[in-house]
């Protein structure tokens, strides 16, 4: 079988949220340098339209401001799509937020966004993915680092990263065996230079960060090789870092630790100590 990259190919048809700027724009920029139809969408009307003037394709390029914590909003866009079959989903829409414990507003704005709009979009266009026409199809399903080692600060956003990386999970073992010609893929960014960067505050990237279309490219790399997971490094944490991280993370249920036992000051040191002397091989490595 072809590579899951295979699926970036002229005219073939691609939709992305979030797409008006930072990882969204940038896998949209990726889906023009390969000749692809392209669906844009967002909230950021104003956005929006700048995004579409700046991609330049073969293929044609069209925007819908839609609110992807809507089903109903989903249901339309289908309606205007007509019978347009995707080829590539990427679920990548996304907000974050800090409140408190008290705020219930707070946690219903984040899982309607973060892990509806995902569930949205699958509901909806499903059907697109189970068809076996012959042709690589993939959904791409944006996760976060903070989804997989869940540190303090940010319950709700951690909440809703960690969800939408089991429905990835689950996805992509569900239509391997009804689908195999559709695979599903969870992009990790690591410290990428986006909008939601220091809530917008900050304008010039920081020199540990990646740029959105070295994320991009990544993400098109993992999928040449076939990989579920494209967990990103960034100029401050290489891929050893992350995979010590997680390793640690996950012994907090093996050895019943406390939750969160990184950032608890009983077990610093011994976090520091086991990571530093961690060694993982690549079977370790392949498994994680």
């Amino acid at each position: 079988m072809s590579a899951a990259s295979s699926v970036f190919r002229a005219n073939a048809t691609a939709l992305i949220t979030g797409a008006a700027s930072g990882v969204g724009l940038a896998v949209a920029k990726l889906c023009a340098s390969h000749s692809m139809n392209i669906i844009l969408v967002d909230n950021n009307s104003s956005k929006l339209a700048e995004a579409k003037a700046a991609i330049k394709t073969k293929g044609t390029v069209e925007a819908h401001d839609m609110d992807v914590s809507s089903l109903s909003d989903w249901s339309e866009l289908k309606t205007k799509l007509g019978g347009t079959k995707l080829d590539f989903m990427h679920l990548n829409a996304g907000i974050m937020m800090n409140s408190d414990w008290t705020d219930n507003a707070y946690f219903h704005k984040i899982f309607n966004v973060n892990l509806f709009g995902v569930v949205n979009g699958i509901n909806i266009f499903f059907p697109d993915f189970q068809d076996n026409d012959g042709g690589r199809k993939a959904i791409v399903v944006t996760g976060s680092k903070q989804g997989i080692t869940n540190p303090p600060g940010n319950p709700a956003y951690n909440a809703t990263k960690s969800a939408v990386k089991t429905i990835a999970e689950h996805l992509s073992f569900d239509l391997a065996k009804t689908s195999p010609n559709t695979s599903v893929h969870l992009l990790v960014p690591g410290w990428t230079f986006t909008g939601m960067t220091d809530g917008g505050k900050t304008t010039t990237k920081p020199d540990g960060a990646w740029a959105p279309e070295q994320v991009a490219d990544y993400l098109y790399k993992k999928m040449s090789e076939n990989k579920f997971y494209a967990i990103c490094p960034d100029n401050d944490v290489d891929w050893e870092t992350d995979r010590k991280r997680m390793t640690w993370t996950m012994g907090d249920l093996v050895y019943e630790r406390q939750p969160q036992s990184r950032w608890r000051e009983e077990y610093k040191e011994e976090a520091q100590k086991t990571m530093d002397g961690m060694k993982l091989g690549t079977k370790q490595a392949d498994s994680l």
